[in-house]
């Protein structure tokens, strides 16, 4: 295992290298000037003001190198400045936006799982009754709502009608305006999850060990524990990585619409805008934070199944 960790780790920044060239390189050639967003109506392209501020901030300079005093900056924690923040340091605007969507991915997330998996679980043990096809016609329809749909319901039930929460703003986890995009986010998911375990809970009790515990007499709740749930939670974990990382970066729209100072509202500002460095920031952070999560989940399945080792 710590020789298969140590792989992973040395793959990192490897990954990252190509990510962020091929970002970089997308970034530079797509249409739009940063420099009229930082000059604004001053800005006129062939203009001093423009020539100066172009050489001061190295766009004039051949890509490649542009490329390398970046990654250079990049290595001592230096995401560079941003073009519509009156040239802020990226780190000091990314972090703690990254936090917001962080928090609000973990309470949709957790949303997901607790209704998800036993769902999932319990649908599996009722195959061929009203349940499974009742469960497969429901997940489909959750799937399919956008959350500029499920928004705007979810709004006007919770603030609207009932006035539990407020419509808009954020005031960390433990505040109730964390309801609705929580669960804007979370329900796909739930949907996601029981389709994902019932699949997989119905593969395991196929299986050969399964039919060979129920014959030595075992408990159906000892089977279900100890060795149904203990392997069709396999698969779950490795979507949960991938759910928790894409979450962090992926909930604009609910971002949007709710006033949240989150990652994905900053990210989508940030294109508009051609902050080059934010993008760059948010792209490499999110890009690390997959990778990590892959490598969380990997070690996951040796400690949930001891029979899974690495080389």
């Amino acid at each position: 295992m710590g020789r298969y960790v140590v792989r992973r780790i040395l793959w990192l920044p490897i990954i990252l290298f190509v990510v962020s060239f091929i970002t970089f390189l997308l970034f530079r050639v797509v249409p739009g000037d940063p420099i009229l967003v930082i000059l604004g109506d001053r800005y006129e392209p062939d203009s001093i003001a423009a020539i100066n501020l172009r050489h001061e901030l190295g766009y004039d300079q051949p890509l490649m190198i542009q490329y390398t005093k970046y990654m250079g900056g990049v290595l001592r924690g230096d995401f560079g400045k941003s073009s519509k923040h009156g040239m802020l340091p990226v780190r000091d605007l990314i972090f703690p936006k990254m936090w917001v969507s962080a928090q609000l991915a973990f309470v949709g997330l957790l949303i997901s799982l607790i209704f998800g998996v036993p769902l999932g679980f319990f649908i599996a043990h009722h195959q061929g009754t009203w349940y499974d096809p009742t469960s497969v016609v429901i997940t489909l329809i959750l799937m399919s709502i956008a959350p500029m749909i499920s928004v705007p319901g979810l709004l006007w039930l919770f603030c609207l009608k009932l006035h539990w929460v407020p419509c808009s703003g954020w005031n960390g986890i433990f505040d109730g305006r964390i309801l609705v995009p929580a669960i804007a986010l979370g329900v796909p998911g739930i949907a996601g999850f029981v389709r994902l375990m019932r699949a997989s809970t119905l593969d395991v009790l196929g299986q050969e060990f399964i039919r060979t515990a129920r014959a030595k007499g075992l408990s159906v709740f000892i089977i279900d524990i100890r060795h149904v749930l203990r392997n069709a939670i396999i698969p779950v974990v490795t979507v949960l990585a991938f759910s928790l990382a894409g979450l962090i970066g992926g909930a604009i729209v609910t971002e949007t619409i709710m006033g949240i100072p989150g990652i994905g509202y900053f990210a989508i500002q940030s294109v508009f805008n051609r902050d080059y460095d934010v993008l760059m920031a948010v792209t490499l952070v999110t890009a690390f934070t997959f990778v990590i999560a892959m490598l969380l989940a990997d070690i996951s399945y040796s400690i949930i199944d001891p029979r899974i080792e690495y080389d």
